[in-house]
């Protein structure tokens, strides 16, 4: 199947051409179509496999065929949760749109309001926001969503992690019911379909590859060692095996602080990106990992969520997560647009039913190795880390106790637990 064959306009085709793109790729060649018929739409795909576009080109030929050129109100709305995603779909909509008479903006927390306010001031036909700044801006007059003709909600399921429900419902109250809906997400959850059930009308269900697998493409392994070995094991790793592009998970940010400065003393080049770095911070650490000035970007899992990083050939899990869907998240980062790639986990002890968790998820048994050197610690306690364990206490912000009612009337089982604890981050991240 060929771009040509999905309905698109010559405008669309044109860019996508530009681009260097010949084929869609599942998502797109399922969703495109009933989006461009006007459907609903509930789409399952992982992080890599052009999910963006499967939005973007229907969502601009929709517009296009019916321009508002006097007066440009907000016609088209995407929300994410996070900046680099909203960065990164953007850049998107400002490419495929690049022959198109159709204007576009993006707007998040951590930087100026005025220049984004502005902006919409001048007439935008499509907003990508994060819905902490997008509320803020619509409480001080500066935006309405009352002429919205397509909502898309991307990475629905990082919404509700990150406690998003309420600002969710919020915004959904604020434009108007004749709508089309879009949702995109990683995994169909309990959770994300019975917000669907709320948002979606007679949606068509698309889905990329099979609800909370891995991608064949990676090569998965873990690495049994001792707790307090996990540093010089990683610096072995990375250092011997002359990696130049490395992405590293850890379970918060000071952690992802302390194993930059370690792996700085070692001679690797390490930036990391998480919830208490500046928007620009963050912005120059991505910059420098994707062109070869940093080695290692470490990252906590919210900061890492939306990242576009083009065959990204090595992930490790510096810490397991202790939500088994966040692993399938993190090494999706590699093996993307059909290359190889590699994911490894340093699993300590304590992580034993953190691993456990994950191969019952993926229906994976992942192959074990250990470095001479850094054997895990016999008489080292395997019991869990405790839910929320290392989290800094100061992500809570003040008012956040609201973002955790999305698990009221909710069951309780134990990752939605896990969850509720992620709903006091702020919007930092």
């Amino acid at each position: 199947m060929s771009f040509n064959s999905l309905g698109l306009s010559e405008a669309l085709l044109k860019a996508i051409s530009k681009k260097g793109y010949t084929t869609p790729s599942p998502i797109q060649q399922k969703a495109i179509p009933p989006v461009l018929y006007g459907h609903d739409v509930l789409a399952s795909a992982q992080t890599g496999t052009g999910k963006t576009a499967g939005f973007t080109l229907p969502l601009l030929h929709l517009l296009s065929e019916n321009p508002k050129q006097k007066y440009r109100p907000i016609r088209a709305l995407i929300l994410t949760p996070t900046r680099e995603l909203a960065a990164q779909v953007y850049a998107n909509v400002r490419e495929y749109s690049e022959f198109l008479n159709l204007r576009s903006a993006v707007i998040f927390g951590g930087v100026n309001q005025k220049p984004q306010a502005a902006t919409i001031r001048q007439g935008v036909d499509i907003l990508v926001a994060t819905p902490g700044r997008l509320l803020d801006l619509q409480n001080q007059g500066l935006l309405s969503l009352k002429r919205v003709e397509i909502f898309v909600l991307d990475e629905a399921d990082r919404m509700l992690d990150m406690g998003f429900l309420r600002d969710i419902e919020k915004v959904i109250k604020s434009m108007p019911e004749k709508r089309q809906n879009l949702m995109f997400s990683a995994t169909f959850s309990k959770d994300i379909k019975k917000l669907a059930h709320g948002i979606l009308n007679h949606p068509v269900q698309v889905e990329a590859t099979p609800e909370n697998t891995t991608v064949d493409a990676i090569n998965q392994k873990v690495y049994r060692v001792a707790k307090g070995l996990k540093t010089g094991l990683i610096i072995k790793l990375i250092s011997e095996g002359d990696w130049k592009q490395v992405l590293v998970f850890t379970r918060t940010k000071h952690g992802a602080n302390k194993l930059c400065e370690k792996m700085g003393k070692a001679g690797i080049t390490a930036a990391a990106i998480h919830g208490n770095k500046s928007q620009g911070a963050r912005t120059k650490a991505l910059s420098g990992f994707k062109s070869g000035r940093v080695r290692v970007l470490v990252a906590t899992d919210i900061a890492a969520r939306g990242l576009d990083i083009p065959l990204l050939p090595h992930v490790i899990n510096f810490e397991l997560p202790n939500i088994p869907e966040d692993y399938v998240h993190r090494i999706g980062r590699t093996g993307r647009a059909g290359a190889k790639g590699e994911a490894l986990s340093l699993v300590s002890a304590d992580e034993t039913t953190f691993l456990r968790d994950i191969q019952k998820l993926i229906e994976i048994k992942l192959p074990v190795e250990v470095v001479e050197g850094f054997e895990p610690d016999p008489n080292a306690s395997t019991a869990p880390i405790k839910q929320g364990q290392g989290r800094n206490r100061n992500n809570s912000r003040k008012g956040g106790s609201s973002r955790n009612s999305r698990n009221s009337g909710q069951n309780k089982s134990r990752s939605n637990a896990s969850r509720s604890s992620r709903g006091r981050n702020d919007r930092r991240n």
